[in-house]
């Protein structure tokens, strides 16, 4: 049973390493938008890296269920 459950978790993790990298690619995106305004582009590059940590987090979870599944 536990086979399964790091399974799921594996997938959520995955699902949401990849929600984090949109979103990451989306605020460096506003971050170099020469047209938004220098706090909108401070807060978005911000954000991306906090989008970035979240990501590397994630990747490592689902590395580590993956493991825990195999075995």
């Amino acid at each position: 049973m536990d086979t399964i459950k790091q399974a799921g978790n594996y997938v959520s993790d995955k699902v949401q390493s990849a929600t984090s990298g949109v979103s990451k690619e989306a605020n460096k995106d506003i971050a170099k938008d020469n047209n938004a305004s220098i706090g909108t582009r401070v807060e978005a590059a911000g954000d991306a890296l906090s989008d970035k940590a979240k990501e590397h987090k994630h990747d490592a979870s689902a590395e580590a269920n993956k493991q825990a599944a195999t075995h």
